[in-house]
């Protein structure tokens, strides 16, 4: 990666805004610190002088010039002055030599600069003092020197340097560590788009194994690409589904009409093949029809209609409209139902799906044998369930069945167009509420739905359509 765009990424600028803001933070505390301890000493000695001048003021004064002497001589900082004089501002003990001008004798602690008896060769410095006029007219001075404020200052300075400089440094070698991360992670990500963009539709973004955001992100937008790979290898194979399942019925009607040209010798014989023919068309119209149907269900295009729907009522109609057929192929089709339920939901849809299951139910169970529809209800939730006592569903084909024109081998020979399940699948994705296919022996298909009006039945949607359309269980 080159230099300028390292320098350029975002995660570096950040990184070099948040070490910018930490150094601005680092010296401000430490400017803080020094201005409070600053102003800590500077009260600390204008005590002590203060302290110090009131103790040698109320001494007698022949006392008065041993205590100044001890005074300076136990300084061994020479940072302590005194100094007392007589009336005429000549000297008479201390170290310094002249009274200064500015400094007042009303007690009060002032910054005032000293002339010292014994200059030292450094500058003259600039003190805290305080004058006092004694009794009998002499005047006593008492000072200390704060110049160890600038020490302070160093140490501070020093401190600043050896701690700010390494963090700030550290601060932008993550920001470019940091960048570098991303960027390789970014790079790796649009190689494997252009490789998905050229075809690869089994090529997915690398997650890491981590929990970071970018990761969460590469995992939605790889189950993304599992949808779009599904729907599209399903796509691939639906023209030629289509073009399979339309052929076998179109050749059948083409046969019929030739040799009812060639060998129709009465007005009968006719109608039986036009009758024939009409019977073939009808079966390719419907797989037609059921076709638009899906596009229209999978495009949501149903949603408007949605409403309060009794699912009892629609599961004694279902029962209604087959027990005649069932009867026929002497199967008992019977209907349990706990309670009235209602959802959410386009009645004529759901009316359709478990049509469409009880149908399937009735189709494949064998004479003899017994189809059964229940309806539970728990907790906010309802359970369609449809089970006979037919051959079922194997494992392997619990997800194939969904699939649009799939049918099983055994099957082939049974009426039907294989978009049955897949009409069911779409309708209940539509709804939000979840398919669930039961294990072989004995076919058992539940939906599981979700109670309540639009809003609660929304926030199901919402969260089921994180799932699969679909959830095959055992």
């Amino acid at each position: 990666m080159h230099q300028s765009q390292l320098i350029r990424s975002s995660t570096f600028l950040w990184a070099l805004a948040v070490a910018a803001a930490f150094a601005l933070f680092v010296v401000g505390l430490f400017a803080f610190i020094y201005w409070k301890l600053d102003d800590y000493l500077v009260a600390r000695s204008d005590r002590m002088i203060t302290t110090r001048i009131h103790f040698i003021a109320d001494l007698p004064p022949a006392r008065r010039i041993s205590a100044i002497a001890d005074h300076l001589g136990q300084d061994s900082r020479g940072v302590q002055y005194a100094g007392l004089f007589d009336a005429a501002g000549t000297r008479l003990a201390g170290n310094i030599d002249h009274l200064p001008r500015e400094l007042g004798l009303d007690g009060a602690v002032q910054g005032v600069r000293l002339d010292l008896f014994e200059k030292p060769a450094a500058h003259v410095p600039v003190v805290r003092a305080v004058g006092r006029r004694l009794d009998g007219g002499d005047v006593l001075v008492m000072g200390r020197n704060v110049d160890e404020t600038r020490e302070i200052s160093s140490v501070v300075g020093q401190a600043l340097a050896l701690g700010l400089l390494p963090a700030f440094s550290l601060c932008l070698l993550a920001g470019a560590w940091l960048s570098i991360r991303a960027q390789r992670r970014v790079e790796e990500v649009n190689q494997r788009v252009q490789r998905i963009v050229a075809g690869e539709l089994r090529e997915r973004l690398p997650e890491g194994g981590t929990d970071d955001p970018f990761a969460r992100l590469a995992g939605i937008v790889n189950g993304m690409l599992d949808e779009m790979e599904t729907m599209i290898n399903a796509l691939a194979g639906v023209g030629n589904d289509i073009a399979h399942d339309l052929r076998t019925p179109l050749t059948r009607v083409r046969l019929a009409l030739e040799r009812g040209r060639t060998h129709a010798a009465t007005l009968e014989d006719l109608q039986e093949i036009t009758d024939k023919a009409i019977a073939g068309i009808d079966q390719s119209l419907a797989i037609v029809t059921a076709l638009l149907r899906l596009t229209e269900i999978e495009n949501n295009r149903r949603m408007a209609g949605f409403g309060e729907v009794a699912l009892d009522e629609i599961l004694r109609e279902v029962c209604d409209v087959y027990e005649p057929i069932a009867e026929d192929k002497r199967i008992a089709l019977g209907v349990v139902i706990e309670r009235n339920v209602q959802v959410w939901g386009d009645r004529d849809l759901l009316f359709e799906a478990v049509a469409n299951l009880v149908d399937n139910a009735v189709k494949f169970t064998p004479s003899g044998g017994r189809v059964e529809l229940a309806l539970e209800a728990e907790d906010g939730t309802a359970l369609v369930r449809v089970s006979d006592t037919g051959p079922g569903i194997r494992e392997q084909e619990r997800e194939a069945v969904l699939r649009r024109f799939y049918r099983s081998d055994k099957m082939r020979n049974t009426p039907g167009v294989g978009l049955g399940l897949s009409l069911v699948a779409a309708i209940v994705k539509l709804h939000g509420f979840r398919l669930i296919v039961g294990p072989a022996p004995g076919g058992r298909i539940e939906i599981l739905a979700w109670t309540g009006r639009a809003d609660k039945a929304a926030t199901c949607r919402s969260r089921t359509l994180r799932h699969a359309d679909a959830d095959l269980m055992g």
